[in-house]
């Protein structure tokens, strides 16, 4: 190998140490003599990259993409930023600019649409739970780190970017251009169903949403409700606080979540009696494979603590707390240093919350080449997932007994005045 080959290999190897090792110390078993090993490997390769293979490689992009793609399997919303792209970062990041609402996750290779907030540019566009970035304004995103990608969508308000998108359902990479808006969250909405059912969908958990969901509650209560829908899917927007307070909305006592991390001490987060305004009532989660976030951790403990039934799709698994780790030549590694846990123990970061009853979204039908069309709505009387719910709550899961609920019944209209969430450091 000449000296600069040597000190190619050198220099990346001594990141693939680092990053291997942040791996083992968040609960990755590896001892030293397995990291060299895998050391010695990755050397090897790459010294066979070198000498074997067809061309002249860009050694700086091999190690770029083996650095990312490790990430992506250890993490996927980690990111590498070089020292220019951190200085970017930190100089951008706590400024709140306009975007084209999107949520985003590494998904081979590529940056991925986690979710799209309802009303933003993305939504009107089409882009969804699934689809790929394959570039943003004519940059590739092939091992682009996420929170570069982040930065690009981001700027001022009525700017325009142009993405190439990929989506499972057009073989092709399309061109979408995407206004860029400051975003509104949407509010929680609430309609009364037949057989006394009450519907409350809750498309983000941002801001003070349990109280605005829980008055919504009072409404349907007082119109004659006597069972509760509670819409999560494509929620994917809102402070894990936020997932903790609703589940805590439905339950009177147990564990709701934890978080826990290498340095992170386990910290419990469990039901305040004081707070469950609605723990009687017959209830059934909605959730798809855009609910992500708070909307887990509140899926995850209803589920855990067989206070609902959960009906839909497994969701897409983001429940963690990200912190940008400064190297020693000023790039950045950003990743989960902690992650929340259902009340049973599973990561929901990694494993995501599986509902008790599958039922699969029906996708939309895009017949049109212009992706600034926003996707048809499916009829109400198509959605597969909701009509399953009303079944549950009306015949039972399997048609022999209905949704879980507290033994006791309420005594009249609880209130929506909720006092404020305590976090409560207590332990099982």
């Amino acid at each position: 190998m000449n000296s600069r080959f040597k000190l190619v290999v050198v220099s990346s190897s001594t990141v693939v140490v680092v990053l291997l090792l942040l791996g083992a110390a968040m609960g990755r078993s590896a001892s030293p003599e397995d990291t060299y090993r895998h050391l010695q490997v990755y050397t090897e390769v790459l010294s066979r990259i070198k000498s074997e293979y067809v061309e002249e490689p860009d050694i700086k992009n091999v190690t770029l993409g083996a650095m990312n793609g490790m990430l992506e399997a250890l993490d996927p919303f980690a990111s590498y930023l070089s020292v220019d792209q951190y200085k970017q970062y930190q100089k951008n990041h706590d400024v709140k600019k306009a975007n084209v609402g999107l949520m985003l996750s590494r998904k081979f290779g590529y940056v991925g649409v986690v979710n799209a907030v309802p009303g933003s540019s993305a939504a009107k566009a089409g882009l969804t739970t699934g689809d790929m970035l394959e570039a943003i304004n004519g940059v590739a995103t092939r091992d682009m780190p996420l929170a570069y990608a982040e930065m690009l969508l981001a700027g001022d308000p009525g700017t325009s970017v142009e993405v190439s998108v990929l989506r499972v359902r057009k073989p092709e990479p399309q061109k979408v251009t995407l206004t860029r808006a400051v975003q509104k969250q949407p509010a929680a909405t609430s309609r009364l169903l037949p057989d006394q059912i009450g519907l409350v969908q809750a498309p983000s958990l941002e801001g003070s949403k349990t109280k605005e969901i829980a008055a919504l509650f009072d409404q349907l209560s007082k119109q004659g409700a006597k069972k509760y829908i509670l819409d999560l899917r494509y929620s994917a927007t809102g402070k894990p606080e936020e997932g903790v307070a609703l589940a805590n909305l439905f339950l009177d006592n147990g564990m709701l979540t934890y978080l826990e991390g290498q340095k992170q001490k386990r910290e419990e987060f469990r039901a305040d009696p004081a707070r469950a305004a609605y723990k009687s009532q017959p209830l059934v989660v909605l959730m798809n494979r855009g609910t992500a976030g708070a909307a887990e951790i509140a899926a995850a403990a209803l589920l855990d603590n067989k206070r609902a039934e959960v009906v839909g799709e497994r969701s897409y698994g983001d429940a963690g707390v990200r912190r940008a780790i400064t190297m020693d030549d000023g790039s950045a590694v950003i990743l989960s240093v902690a992650k929340y846990y259902s009340p049973s123990g599973k990561a929901i970061q990694d494993t995501g919350v599986t509902p008790t009853v599958m039922v699969s979204e029906i996708e939309p039908v895009v017949d049109t080449d212009d992706d600034s069309t926003p996707p048809p709505e499916p009829k109400k009387d198509e959605d597969p997932i909701l009509k399953k719910a009303v079944e549950v709550l009306t015949k039972g899961k399997e048609g022999t007994s209905p949704a879980p609920a507290a033994a006791k019944p309420a005594t009249g209209p609880p209130s929506s005045e909720i006092p404020p969430l305590v976090d409560k450091n207590q332990k099982k």
